[in-house]
């Protein structure tokens, strides 16, 4: 039986088929998501919770081990780890991989309502959900920083313009805010001074709670008009805060500037980002998954001049890590080792036999079977990525196919 007789008899229906197969995989190609590694998507979910000014066996206690007793229960969960820090617990949870990662959300969510109950009633807000992927590192990591302007200032364009802007970019899943210093007012009293007017710092607490409350003041009838007072009660400055009035004593009111003093800082000051010896907030890239990181990177540099337009010149943005360096010398080298090989079976080819068709036919046939193989790579759902040069087999068999 000769194989290559119905493909002779029939030699333009295989000229078309040659062709389409071409056309399709040089299409394919230029399709094909590309990333560092596998994608490979496990069923993880990050829980956190936070609690100003407790330390890190009072978080263990009250926060993660309360939540943790209800996460036991949720099934499908092979593995759990905890860390308690000062102020915050970190829950990160890992599910079967047959498990849906929206039900075991929910499953969370549930537990997380249970757990309320034992959780301290100080708390600011419920704990949060984050799906995320371990297998993911950041593509890109930016560094904003300024010589002049103050890291709270930067902090404030880098979270309220760059990371807005960067996270409705095509291909960009999540920017995570690293170095983060929301500006604050702290208040700094003396306890000695506080003893001997009498006063505690629960005086002080209830007086800074009812002074900073924005609230609505009413409406003002009239037979034809109404109107709608709207002032701000929030205070923003230290000295608006260091003339406030804590009690009375001898008739005398005391103010916060005579026990103590008030001044501007950093909401949480055990928090800071550095680059190149510079204070500086960090913003972590992260792709969406299937996104091709090469073309993802791309649009955010084009997309650099209208960032850098839309924040003060004083502030600069740098980029401290581009994952698509190794990945594009990884790529090239792959089509280098693809090309050579191909190149030297023609000249070998030639040399030997000393054939034109002998030569011609390999020469087609073999770059054509590999462009080919470009459109069933993409049909199929699978990746470029660096892990190996065979890396869309060892995705195929990580999922299982």
């Amino acid at each position: 039986m000769n194989i290559s007789a119905p493909f002779i008899q029939r030699p333009i229906a295989t000229a078309l088929v040659m062709v389409g197969l071409l056309v399709s995989g040089l299409v394919a190609y230029p399709l094909l998501p590309v990333a560092s590694l596998p994608n490979v998507n496990y069923p993880t979910l990050t829980v956190t919770a936070q609690l100003p000014g407790a330390d890190p066996q009072t978080i263990a206690e009250t926060v993660t081990s309360p939540l943790e007793l209800q996460f036991g229960e949720i099934p499908g969960l092979t593995q759990m780890t905890s860390a308690s820090a000062l102020g915050y617990a970190q829950i990160t949870l890992q599910f079967e991989l047959s498990r849906n990662i929206d039900g075991a959300e929910s499953d969370t969510l549930s537990a997380i309502q249970t757990a309320s109950a034992y959780l301290p009633k100080n708390i600011p807000y419920p704990p949060m959900i984050r799906k995320v992927n371990p297998a993911d590192t950041p593509i890109l990591v930016l560094g904003i920083s300024s010589d002049s302007l103050p890291i709270t200032v930067v902090d404030a364009y880098a979270q309220n313009i760059l990371l807005q802007k960067i996270s409705q970019i095509s291909g960009v899943g999540f920017v995570g805010v690293g170095g983060e210093e929301q500006p604050a007012v702290r208040v700094q009293v003396d306890p000695a001074a506080l003893a001997a007017r009498g006063i505690n710092l629960e005086d002080v607490r209830t007086v800074l709670n009812q002074a900073n409350v924005d609230l609505p003041k009413g409406q003002l009838n009239s037979p034809r008009q109404t109107f709608t007072f709207n002032t701000n009660d929030q205070l923003f400055l230290p000295e608006q805060y260091a003339d406030l009035i804590i009690a009375y004593r001898n008739g005398s009111p005391v103010r916060i500037r005579d026990v103590g003093r008030t001044i501007s800082a950093g909401q949480n000051e055990l928090i800071a980002g550095w680059e190149n010896n510079k204070r500086a907030v960090t913003l972590a890239i992260y792709r969406q998954p299937g996104a091709n990181v090469i073309e993802t990177v791309q649009r955010i540099n084009d997309m650099m001049p209208v960032l850098k337009a839309s924040i003060p010149a004083a502030i600069k943005i740098d980029a401290i890590s581009d994952r698509t360096q190794t990945i594009r010398a990884s790529v090239a080298d792959v089509q280098f080792t693809l090309l050579l090989p191909v190149a030297l079976v023609v000249m070998v080819i030639f040399i030997f036999l000393r054939s034109f068709w002998a030569t011609i036919i390999p020469a087609i046939t073999v770059p054509l079977s590999l462009i080919g193989t470009f459109a069933i790579l993409y049909e199929m759902g699978y990746t470029l990525e660096n892990l190996s040069p065979n890396g869309a087999v060892d995705r195929g068999r990580i999922r299982g196919r």
